[in-house]
């Protein structure tokens, strides 16, 4: 089997687009692929992702057929244990890739998520800006019992994912700390399970964010690491993690309607960010970044392969 993929970087975080050779769900609609890749072909999520044709920070993205009409595409994303609810830094790289293609143009294009319809804007110079699904922050100053690092404190909220957003806690948000930061990350992650503290409706917690200013020639209003479902740490600020910070921030009246917050990432990438205000409390998150084509490729799966569905640790 033959699967034809385009890989691009947003801020240093890869996506690898599906664009050819991988099975089609029998129903249109973003929900309705994850449910078919779930049920039917984890192995392609398996294949691309884990190793040996992969690594851990890989994103996958599945292009469908979308149930609404009006969006250009739907996209279901994957990662090396999951199929993730949205990924920001992955839509900026489907917009990167279809225009690389030639399957659109500058201008907004609607694209269907499992989790709602976003727009993204490709701009003349190739600047993409998302507007994300509402976003808002469920829980503030709730805390957790770990069991390496005493009590941590920390925002709940929805920006596309579900995260715990910690604040000067733990060790320094600096690049030289990756191993510290990805083992205190993980211990709050296991102590959120323990202690069964969720999002809305029971969801897992399955993000977690810690913050802290910008280290030495990094431009931005605060610096980030964030630690993905799969234990690997994204390069990129986090467009839902992004989402997720300034939706506590307007919650606590510390970034105003239109105010632009640059969020820096572990490794100094930066995404610019605003926000809507909607209704009931929830923001309409505006988040901009820069995606750039690095390969294409077509995977090939030998059935002879012991690996052909990648490494299973």
């Amino acid at each position: 089997m033959k699967i034809q993929v385009i890989d691009s970087h947003t801020g240093g975080e890869p996506t690898r687009v599906v664009v050819g050779g991988a099975p089609k769900p029998p129903l249109p609609g973003a929900c309705e692929a994850r449910k078919f890749l779930a049920s039917n072909a984890d192995w392609l999520r398996s294949a691309l992702i884990n190793e040996p044709r992969g690594f851990d920070a890989i994103v996958g993205a599945y292009l469908c057929e979308p149930a609404d009409p009006s969006c250009v595409t739907g996209v279901v994303f994957f990662n090396n244990v999951s199929y993730l609810n949205g990924c920001l830094h992955g839509t900026i790289g489907v917009v990167q890739t279809l225009a690389y293609l030639g399957r659109l143009q500058a201008g907004n294009h609607r694209i269907e998520t499992p989790v709602g319809v976003i727009t993204a804007n490709l701009s003349e110079n190739g600047k993409i800006t998302v507007h994300n699904v509402p976003s808002y922050r469920y829980a503030a100053d709730v805390v957790v019992q770990t069991k390496n690092h005493g009590n941590v404190i920390g925002d709940i909220a929805w920006g596309g994912n579900w995260f715990y957003l910690i604040s000067n806690q733990g060790p320094e948000i600096h690049s030289h700390f990756i191993d510290a930061l990805t083992d205190f990350c993980w211990d709050v992650r296991q102590a959120l399970e323990k202690h069964q503290i969720t999002g809305d409706r029971g969801e897992v917690i399955d993000h977690i964010e810690v913050f802290g200013p910008c280290g030495k020639g990094i431009e931005g209003d605060g610096q980030n690491f964030v630690l993905c479902p799969g234990k690997a740490f994204d390069r990129s600020p986090c467009g839902t993690g992004t989402s997720a910070k300034i939706a506590c921030l307007a919650a606590s009246g510390q970034l105003q309607e239109g105010e632009l917050w640059r969020q820096a990432s572990i490794i100094g990438t930066v995404f610019e960010a605003s926000y809507q205000p909607l209704t009931d409390g929830k923001i309409t998150p505006i988040i901009s970044g820069s995606a750039y084509i690095m390969g294409e490729a077509t995977m090939i799966l030998d059935p002879l392969d012991p690996f052909k569905h990648g490494i299973h640790y």
